[in-house]
This record gives C-alpha cells, sequence and structure tokens, in this order.
C-alpha cells in the first residue's frame, strides 16, 4: 500500500478493503483529510476509477450513471457536503438507484471550525428526509462492519445508504496559524 501506511489506523485500512472486496469500481469524492487514506488507495489501484468532483452533488448523478453502466461506485463526503446534495437526492428516490455515501463528520467533536456546525448537526436528519438509511460508526472497531453492511444493504438490497463516520474517529481538526 502507501508509503507510511504503518501510521495509518486500521479502520481506515478495513474501509479501502471492503469497497474492494465488494466490487465498488469508481469513487468519486471532494478531496478530505478524512478520506485521505482511501482516496490515495483508490488512486492507486489501477483496478478502481478515482473521480474527483468540484461538489458533492455531481457524486450523486456519477453514482447513478455507474450503476446504470453495470458497476458499482461510492461517494466520499464530509457532512457539510450533505446539504449540497440535498436536492440530487431525489434522483435517487426516483429512479430507485442504489446508493453508498461514506460522510466523515465534523461539527459534533472539538470542532474548532463555527462553519461546520449546524450542517454536521444536521447531517443524519437530512439524509433521513430525503429517504437515506444511515448508519453511524462512533468507535473503530463498528467501521469495518457498518461499511460492509452498508455496501451489501445498497448493492445488493437496492437500498440508499449513507454510513457516518463519527468526527471522534478522525481525531480533533486544529486551526493551524503559520508565524
Amino acid at each position: 500500500m502507501d508509503a507510511g501506511s504503518e501510521t495509518v489506523p486500521q479502520w481506515q485500512r478495513n474501509i479501502f478493503k471492503v469497497l474492494k472486496d465488494g466490487g465498488v469500481r469508481q469513487v468519486a469524492y471532494v478531496p478530505d483529510a478524512g478520506h485521505s487514506h482511501v482516496i490515495r488507495s483508490v488512486i492507486e489501484d489501477p483496478e478502481i476509477e478515482d473521480i474527483v468532483l468540484t461538489t458533492e452533488e455531481e457524486g450523486v448523478a456519477i453514482a447513478s450513471g455507474a450503476w446504470l453502466g453495470g458497476q458499482r461506485a461510492v461517494l466520499l463526503m464530509q457532512s457539510s457536503g450533505v446539504g449540497n446534495c440535498v436536492n440530487m437526492f431525489s434522483l435517487l428516490q426516483a429512479a430507485d438507484f442504489p446508493f453508498l455515501t461514506l460522510v466523515t463528520m465534523r461539527g459534533e467533536y472539538a470542532e474548532f471550525n463555527p462553519w461546520q456546525g449546524p450542517m454536521g448537526r444536521a447531517t443524519q436528519a437530512a439524509l433521513e428526509l430525503m429517504g437515506i438509511h444511515v448508519l453511524r460508526a462512533s468507535r473503530p472497531e463498528e467501521v469495518e462492519e457498518l461499511v460492509t453492511a452498508g455496501l451489501e444493504a445498497a448493492f445488493q438490497a437496492g437500498d440508499r445508504v449513507a454510513v457516518l463516520l463519527g468526527q471522534n474517529l478522525i481525531g480533533r481538526k486544529k486551526w493551524e496559524r503559520n508565524q
């Protein structure tokens, strides 16, 4: 895997393994430090296409198009990106597309950025209002099982699923000042 992978928490390695073993062939994302290991792993894997987005709602369309083309796709985003996707989530319901997104949470654990709070608090409710089943991982030992369950629910049962990765998993973010 990547250089320095020994410092990557096992739960992050497990996410990539679940996606790879689950037949995911496209991963769409807006760059995010919380997803950085999965993103680097996807970029390094020639069997999975990495798709950098300019905004998260593009990922909903990418995932839908991938399904129509016979492939599985996953959208990686931060909780702040959920607000950008609400209108596009209607596509998932109207066309009855399966969907899986992994959402790193902000605004809930030792958050330094006040702009992250409102959407962080509204993320789960917004997803549920749009018909997306929400699973939440707060401890490292929960991640692999919940991502596996989400993947199976989406691509075997045709469900729309979001796995929320609690901010406490990622750790505290701190504002860094250059002096």
